[in-house]
């Protein structure tokens, strides 16, 4: 008989509809390109092992049977899809079929796979391919065995409904012959050697694939109801993460970029860009030549990202003559703007922006941010919109071989399950630089930590790059990884700054008036505040000097974190436009900020107050202002913090109410021994390693170690691969995810711009245009909210200010309310 007409996507969006084979063969030709760019994976290089293989079995050595197992399951995964009940839903004969194609995509295997080994690794992925085979009672999601489980056959039968025997017979021959063609190594019913191809195939039936699909699964069910070894569970997850991924791939139409540009080539390019290779630095050049792990110290201004670039760069060559692939590059940042410079950054040095990935839960607007046109054309910024979300689901699918994203993006792979092990596969025989460590609290970072340990088993290479390195932190990075680091120090800049110790709070009327006779004096001055309402109270007081004084309406701006989206991102071009290092003549005027200042704006101002923080944030503090050196050093005023306990917190003390009073204090000791002196920034690491001598550090340090232990057993162990983790995708999303929040006053102009078409349902391009609205919040703020169940987005009613950002919160249930100085 010739192919029935069968079918695995239904017509949408003008397409017309998908053929089952043609999916299937398009799946299998994902895996290859997907093998071509991860190459061997180390961690499944021993896979023949836990196959039961004997050495010297036809899977070989290297990783291929990994590759194997993939390519005969994604020829498989969706043959369930041949019931009648299935097709009738597709053809919209009916409203849905009520099952799930993957159990009867089970039915297949054993006809064609007879190795048992293998095909316990090969229906472990059809199976798990869309949900986990087994979860806990009271997981949220509907696990494979919570539908199917302990059902007869006969009810199978008559649950799943007709499924036409020829269409049966036609896809098992289809299957045989299609493993034999692409030349995989499996061992097929029958065949004594268990090579592929020859022999005849058992005849099929509908009945007769529902009981070989019931036996299946009940046999995978056992197979992995009790915990397996870490190195199996690690395989199973990458095993589930690169059939999903192929299946997204084949189903999305994604492209995988081939080529790596940093790479060979690349310290040409930098040369290039230099001047001439005499203009690389020794340090840059140190950091090229390193082969594994890097930990590099290096100022601000001295060449640092480039330092760890060239680095990256050798790495990919190494890993890929080692494996064959096309390694990824990822440069991981803490903040969203800081990521968000840094891709714009990249793009420009590579001549080609579409070369470099976003990877942050607002990667589309960053986008979007960078559409040509008019914000003005209604239309224009639909289209922009729309545009810029089918970039950002081109980097989900993993599109670009250099990507720039948060350290969470790729802690999210220890979810695993069919949304997250994709992210783990794509990580592997990686290149990943992490810069800025210091930004994240001990326990974020230790679960950063046991990542890394988990990235150099899966054959990554890791670098950690920072203008203020402490020695512990040195050491922490050292601990977690398991092969030598090589430690790279970059040369001192000339001194920028001068220390200058006030007694009297930022917010006291005497730092107001010294603040004021900074303006009068025609300086640019930026203000520092440790929290929001410091921040609103100080801008209200030197605002009307500022402008007083130069006349123009944007010599005072206000930046911190609780502004609706769209007026941060117009305050901070208007900063850019008016006090960049670039700017030239320098302009006079008012800064107020909070630690959003402290990363990627590219700003240079003549003098700073600052309320006192940890050293590391105010070494930061300290960079926007004579920024390269070029003058003489700067005035950096530093006042004391109030201390305090947090509202509901317990006793221990924060200053400000935002950080741990015990760095804080040790570091404003260490910087009184040098009021009046220029920074000396070498130094600045010694200053840092007598605040981590302290019990303070030691407690640092516990805490550190407590979380690696933690994220590492709850985590990234694995020993039940296929199983829900509900649980802890929850605690993940409360550790490294705020939440968001449109004002009640603003809910008409968000409601308009979900619909990208007039009338139209609302659209991810759509969500897109009303991101300006939203204002970001802390995770516990989800109580000074409620849920507007039609928008979908979360509703405060509140009082704001464009020009002073979110002043109050009213609570509309629950009995928080909301401090802005409780609030980064």
């Amino acid at each position: 008989m010739g192919s029935p007409s069968l079918y695995a996507k239904s017509a949408r969006g003008g397409q017309s509809p998908v053929g089952l084979v043609e999916h299937l063969v398009a799946t299998a030709a994902a895996v290859r390109k997907l093998r071509r760019r991860v190459g061997t994976i180390v961690a499944t290089s021993g896979m023949d092992d836990r196959l039961g293989v004997a050495a010297g079995g036809v899977f070989g050595r290297d990783g291929g049977v990994f590759w194997q197992v993939v390519e005969a399951a994604a020829v498989a995964h969706d043959l369930g899809k041949v019931a009648d009940g299935f097709q009738d839903m597709l053809a919209g004969r009916t409203r849905g079929w009520g099952h799930r194609h993957e159990l009867l995509s089970l039915g297949f295997l054993p006809a064609v796979v007879g190795d048992v080994r293998l095909r316990d690794w090969v229906a472990s992925a059809v199976i798990t391919h869309h949900r986990p085979l087994s979860a806990p009672p009271y997981s949220s999601g509907t696990s494979m065995a919570a539908l199917y489980a302990g059902w007869s056959v006969a009810d199978l039968r008559d649950e799943l409904g007709p499924i036409d025997d020829a269409a049966v017979g036609y896809l098992c021959r289809w299957l045989r012959d299609t493993l034999a063609d692409l030349d995989l190594d499996v061992a097929v019913a029958g065949d004594a050697g268990g090579g592929g191809g020859g022999g005849p195939v058992p005849a099929q039936t509908g009945a007769a694939l529902v009981a070989a699909a019931h036996e299946e699964f009940a046999r995978i069910q056992q197979r992995w109801e009790v915990p397996v070894d870490r190195a199996t569970g690690l395989a199973a997850v990458l095993l589930q993460g690169a059939l999903t991924l192929a299946d997204h791939l084949s189903s999305a139409g994604g492209v995988l970029h081939e080529r790596q540009p940093i790479g060979a080539g690349f310290p040409d390019l930098i040369a290039e860009r230099f001047g001439g290779p005499g203009r690389i630095h020794a340090h840059q050049r140190e950091c090229a030549g390193v082969g594994g792990h890097l930990l590099l110290r290096s100022p601000t201004g001295s060449g640092k990202t480039e330092a760890g670039l060239l680095w990256a760069a050798g790495q990919v060559t190494a890993i890929a003559a080692a494996t064959g692939g096309t390694p990824r590059v990822f440069l991981t940042l803490p903040y969203l703007a800081s990521i968000n410079a840094m891709a714009a950054r990249l793009g420009r040095l590579l001549g080609d922006r579409d070369l470099v990935g976003v990877a942050h839960s607002r990667a589309a607007s960053y986008h979007l941010s960078n559409a040509a046109g008019s914000d003005d054309d209604a239309d224009a910024r639909r289209a922009a919109a729309r545009k810029a979300v089918s970039q950002a689901a081109a980097t989900r699918l993993f599109r670009q071989t250099v990507r720039v994203a948060t350290p969470y993006q790729l802690l999210r792979a220890a979810l695993a399950g069919p949304a997250h092990a994709s992210i783990l596969i794509d990580c592997a025989s990686s290149v990943i630089v992490l810069d800025e460590l210091h930004a994240y609290d001990a326990t974020r970072l230790g679960y950063i930590l046991a990542s890394a340990r988990l990235w150099e088993q899966l054959g990554c290479r890791v670098a950690v790059l920072s203008a203020t390195l402490p020695t512990a932190l040195a050491e922490q990075v050292g601990e977690a990884l398991q092969r030598p680091v090589a430690m790279v120090v970059g040369p001192p800049g000339p001194p920028r700054h001068r220390i200058r110790l006030r007694q009297h709070q930022l917010t006291d009327p005497a730092s107001i008036a010294e603040i004021t006779a900074s303006l009068r004096a025609g300086r640019s001055v930026l203000v520092v505040a440790n929290n929001v309402a410091h921040a609103q109270a100080l801008y209200a007081a030197l605002a009307p000097v500022a402008r007083e004084q130069s006349g123009e309406e944007d010599a005072a701006v206000l930046l911190h974190s609780r502004f609706r989206r769209g007026d941060r991102a117009g305050i901070e071009a208007r900063l850019a436009a008016r006090y960049a290092s670039s700017v030239v003549p320098r302009q006079p005027g008012l800064v107020v900020a909070t630690q959003v200042v402290e990363v990627s704006l590219d700003i240079d101002l003549d003098v700073l107050y600052t309320a006192a923080a940890p050293l590391e944030a105010l070494l930061q503090r300290f960079g926007r202002v004579n920024r390269a050196g070029a003058r003489p050093p700067a005035d950096v005023v530093v006042c004391p913090p109030g201390y305090g306990p947090r509202r509901g917190g317990g006793p221990e003390e924060y200053a400000d109410g935002v950080y741990q009073a015990g760095p804080v204090a040790a570091g404003l000791a260490i910087l009184a021994r040098h009021d009046g002196q220029p920074v000396d920034e070498a130094a600045a690491t010694g200053w840092l390693d007598e605040i981590y001598a302290s019990e303070w550090g030691q407690r640092w340090r516990e805490e550190i170690a407590r979380a690696r232990r933690v994220f590492d057993r709850d985590f990234l162990t694995f020993h039940y691969p296929f199983a829900a983790r509900d649980e802890l995708d929850a605690r993940f999303d409360e550790l490294f995810d705020g939440t968001e929040a449109i004002l009640i006053q603003d809910r008409d102009e968000y409601e308009a711009q979900l619909a990208t078409e007039p009338g139209a349902r609302p659209s991810a391009a759509g969500r897109l245009l009303g991101e300006e609205y939203l204002i970001p919040l802390p995770h516990w703020a989800t109580a000074l909210a409620s849920y507007d169940k039609q928008l979908r987005v979360a509703v405060i009613d509140g009082d704001y200010d464009d020009e002073q950002g979110l002043l109050a919160v009213r609570p509309i249930r629950g009995t928080a309310v909301y401090q802005p100085g409780e609030v980064i």
